[in-house]
């Protein structure tokens, strides 16, 4: 298969789940000073508007699997699209804390769920040549989505909109949030999951659209993977046989966040406070820090 325009596009919408993921969880930073005064909270009470959306990213990611099963891959996306807008949304129009953090709530579920659908819908869509290229597209734009959402911050910081500030840095994603949701229409079912459902036919149509060289071949091997699945289907995923690959994966992850990466990114804007920096000067410091992160990233990933 080569990279054509249709493989592109859809790699593309999938993967801006990512820079809303980003974008979410890092856009708490610059509105922190806003709600302890807005809402009297205590570090304690601050401590949870700011991992609400975390806890929900948890119950996002655990669960995302069954309507990705049952619905496909792209339209459960759309589902998270909607998570997103509502959260957004939601956040900007808080009437009490209480209805803040539920919204942030909601927003960590779309979080979490984006997190498991997006790269999964690019891994089926993906050739085996360009898979981890493709997929780790939905990582950049991860931190992207970050460097945006300090940038975003900083640009409203100059508007002076007054004690309606933190509304308005929350509420902003709901823009990026409602286009990737109407760009989620451009694109096709995962021929993988459409071979799940017995589908072939639909299947044989998409990886036509994406170019694929060998179609008959590429739909023989999908259906082959599909009954070898089923005919295990009855193995169980945390056996002995699997223990290593999946202690190394959830140890990646967990040393990832152990690092405290997570502290630096929701509590930047108060770090640079705390530093003597101004509050429109820790903004622009910030968009500095989310612009090393995004190029460091890409380091990596090459």
């Amino acid at each position: 298969m080569t990279l054509s325009a249709s493989l592109v596009k859809s790699t593309v919408v999938a993967a801006l789940g990512g820079l809303l993921f980003g974008f979410d969880t890092a856009v708490i930073a610059g509105t922190t000073a806003s709600l302890t005064l807005q809402f009297h909270l205590s570090p304690r009470a601050l401590g949870l508007t700011v991992a609400i959306a975390l806890i929900g990213t948890i119950f996002g990611a655990m669960t995302a699997s069954l309507p990705g099963d049952r619905y496909g891959r792209r339209d459960s996306l759309r589902g998270v699209a909607v998570l997103y807008v509502i959260s957004a949304l939601g956040c900007a129009l808080s009437w009490n804390w209480s209805s803040l953090v539920a919204f942030r709530f909601i927003g960590g579920l779309g979080v979490g769920a984006s997190s498991v659908l997006g790269p999964m819908y690019i891994a089926e869509l993906a050739p085996a040549r360009l898979r981890g290229r493709l997929v780790g597209f939905f990582q950049f734009n991860v931190v992207a989505g970050i460097l945006l959402a300090y940038f975003s911050n900083y640009m409203i910081g100059i508007q002076h909109f007054g004690a309606a500030e933190w509304r308005w840095k929350l509420g902003v994603s709901a823009l990026p949030a409602l286009f990737f949701f109407l760009m989620l229409f451009a694109i096709p079912r995962s021929p993988r999951w459409l071979v799940q459902r017995d589908r072939t036919g639909e299947a044989r149509s998409v990886l036509t659209l994406l170019g694929e060289d060998d179609v008959e071949g590429e739909l023989r091997a999908m259906v082959r993977d599909r009954d070898e699945e089923l005919s295990h289907s009855g193995a169980r995923l945390f056996s002995a046989d699997h223990w290593l690959p999946i202690f190394l994966a959830v140890s990646i992850g967990f040393f990832n966040q152990l690092s405290g990466i997570n502290a630096i990114l929701y509590y930047l804007n108060d770090i640079f406070a705390q530093a003597g920096f101004s509050k429109v000067s820790g903004d622009l410091q910030s968009v500095a820090v989310g612009a090393t992160n995004l190029v460091f990233t890409m380091l990596a990933m090459s």
